[in-house]
Formats: C-alpha cells, structure tokens, sequence
C-alpha cells in the first residue's frame, strides 16, 4: 500500500490543483512508496494558464518498482516545464515537449541483494547454456542461486552464489570493480576469483564458474530494462557509499503517467 505521499500546498488555486495531479501520475510509477513528494513551482500564477511550470521536484523514499526493485531514495528536478494546462483540469498532466532532469537513485545493499530474487533478474540466472558452462554439466544447463552482494569503498563489492549443477552446488566468489557502459549499462570490471572462501578441492571448478557469471552480470543490468513509464534514467557516475550505492544522472521524461495507470 502506498504510504505517506504529500504535495506542496502553497500557491493559488490552480498550483494547489497541479500538484495534486502531479502527485497523483507520480505515486502510480511505483508499486508501493513510504513516502513521495511533488512540488510544482509557478510564479507568478498567472504564467500557468498559458502552461508555463518554473520547476518541477520529486522526492520518493522506499518505492518499489516492478513490484521486486527496491529504491531508497530517488529524487529528480527539472528546469522550466511546458505543459498543456487544459490537460490538468482533466486531472492528467500533458507536457508540450520532453523534459530533461537532474537525477538521483540510491539502493541499498539489502535491496540490490532482493532484486536478485526478482523473476526478471532469475531468468538471466537459471538453466544457462553457455559453452563452457554445459562442457562442466556435462551437458546440462546450470543456474546461479543464493546470489549476495557486499558493497565496498571505492565502487568495489563482492558477490557470492552457488552454481547448481547436476552432481551438485558449488560456491563462486568475485570481486570487481563497479563502472557504467554508455550511461545505462553497469558493468563489473575487472571481476577477480576469489578463492577463500571456497573449498581447496572446487577452487578449479569454481573460477571457471565465477568466470562464467561475471560474463553474465555485464549483460543483464541494464537500465533499459527498468525504466519508469514515460520516464527514461541515464547514469552520468556512481559512488558506494557504506552499505549505499549511489547514481547520479539525469531523466529524460517523456510523458507523465496517467492517474490511473498502476505499475
């Protein structure tokens, strides 16, 4: 259920109403929400009718995405916005032309961790067939379970998780180094097997495994995937920050979501 979800309240009639329909399209992008924050800036007033927003900020805390995806905190502001004020008194919010804004997403280790259990991000786990994967299944496809992230300083972390296969499990262990391909892909550079904590006799079997799953992670996390309707996330740089890992970027919106849509 959605949680605490304000909209500023100063302003004139009309500003009061566009906040409202903003806040409105805005809690619609996410499954559930603590608390998500819309504020609409137009002074003067009179500048709305003719469909002109100085600023426009949303602050979301504790939103699902897609049901699985967990965000701390995402906050994105625009500049000046162009809208089609006759839209609001439909209780829709239509822009005129798309819309740039400064971005934020933080995640949280436990969240990162909980995506992994999500049924988009399952099936680039499960019953994989690459070669050198079926050479050490004997044929059988294997899958990657019980994965868990550490984040570390300097944009490191470390993954652990079991590779099924058909005589058994056997634990990975990697570190890489976080980066982003083309401001939406992350990548997990210069992955290194990490054999402590694995047992003396599967540390052959369980680098070629690690080696396997890094060259599965750097194809499966890309932001294409996830975008937000009407609102498209790009990533300029990230930071671990503690058990945090930070993105800043910008989005491109498109459009706002209709009131009723649900996600």
């Amino acid at each position: 259920m959605f949680g605490g979800f304000t909209a500023n309240s100063g302003g004139d009639f009309g500003e009061r109403m566009l906040n409202t329909v903003a806040s409105q399209s805005i809690r619609h992008l996410f499954t559930e929400s603590e608390s998500v924050e819309v504020v609409i800036r137009c002074h003067p007033s009179s500048k709305l009718l003719q469909g002109s927003i100085d600023n426009f900020r949303m602050e979301g805390r504790n939103v699902v995405i897609r049901r699985d995806f967990q965000v701390e905190e995402m906050s994105f502001e625009t500049d000046a916005v162009s809208i089609d004020f006759s839209s609001v008194l439909s209780g829709n919010i239509r822009l005129r032309q798309p819309t740039q804004a400064v971005a934020q997403v933080t995640l949280t280790e436990a969240g990162i961790n909980h995506a992994f259990t999500a049924e988009l991000v399952r099936k680039h786990q499960e019953n994989l067939t690459n070669p050198e994967l079926i050479q050490l299944s004997g044929g059988e496809p294997v899958s990657f379970t019980d994965v868990n992230v550490q984040l570390l300083p300097d944009n490191r972390l470390m993954i652990f998780a079991k590779a099924a296969l058909p005589n058994g499990t056997v634990p990975i262990s990697l570190s890489a180094t976080l980066d982003v391909e083309r401001r939406r892909k992350l990548l997990f550079q210069n992955p290194q097997f990490e054999p402590e904590v694995v047992p003396e006799e599967l540390r052959g079997v369980s680098e070629v495994l690690t080696k396997a799953f890094a060259e599965i992670l750097n194809g499966m996390v890309d932001l294409d995937r996830f975008d937000l309707d009407g609102v498209m996330m790009r990533i300029n740089r990230l930071e671990t920050k503690g058990k945090q890992l930070i993105f800043s970027g910008y989005a491109q919106i498109e459009r706002f979501p209709k009131a009723s849509k649900i996600s």
